[in-house]
């Protein structure tokens, strides 16, 4: 896995499990996509599946961000964990982790339940009843699930 260094190197956060805690403690990730020269930016919930090295999301199975990612699946992201301003400082303290990858629409079956599994828990206090509810086959044929396969990352803290 590729990773980028910071101009600061007392900032960034090099251990691969203390970046691995930073994406799985927040439930938002920004996504960058590209088609024709015209940038889209979006705000997801997501999950992060440390084993297999990857992001996923849910969305639509039509619209703008597959469209996208079905031109141009290169992708660029952000996970940022706010850790609070800092009054009289005029500093934030923050980590973020910036990581380059490949988005993909998840076609196969077994994949596409634990991702969603994975989802539910990882967004939702009480998983048990939504698995129930949302995790039948007409649900699942319903949604598209993405996952984003990170090629490279790096990360730093401020503050």
């Amino acid at each position: 896995m590729r990773t980028w260094h910071t101009r600061h190197p007392d900032k960034a956060i090099t251990d691969p499990a203390e970046i691995a805690r930073i994406v799985t403690g927040q439930k938002f990730l920004t996504l960058a996509l590209c088609a024709e020269n015209q940038p889209y930016l979006v705000t997801l919930s997501h999950a992060f599946d440390a084993e297999r090295g990857c992001f996923y999301f849910h969305c639509s199975r039509v619209g703008r961000k597959i469209d996208l990612i079905h031109a141009n699946p290169h992708v660029y992201g952000q996970v940022l964990e706010n850790l609070g301003y800092v009054n009289g400082d005029c500093s934030h303290r923050y980590r973020t982790v910036q990581f380059d990858g490949k988005a993909e629409l998840v076609s196969d079956p077994g994949e596409k339940l634990h991702a969603f599994k994975l989802l539910i828990e990882t967004l939702e206090p009480e998983p048990g009843p939504v698995k129930e509810k949302l995790l039948g086959q007409a649900q699942l044929e319903g949604v598209a699930i993405v996952r984003v396969l990170v090629a490279g990352w790096s990360a730093k803290r401020g503050g």
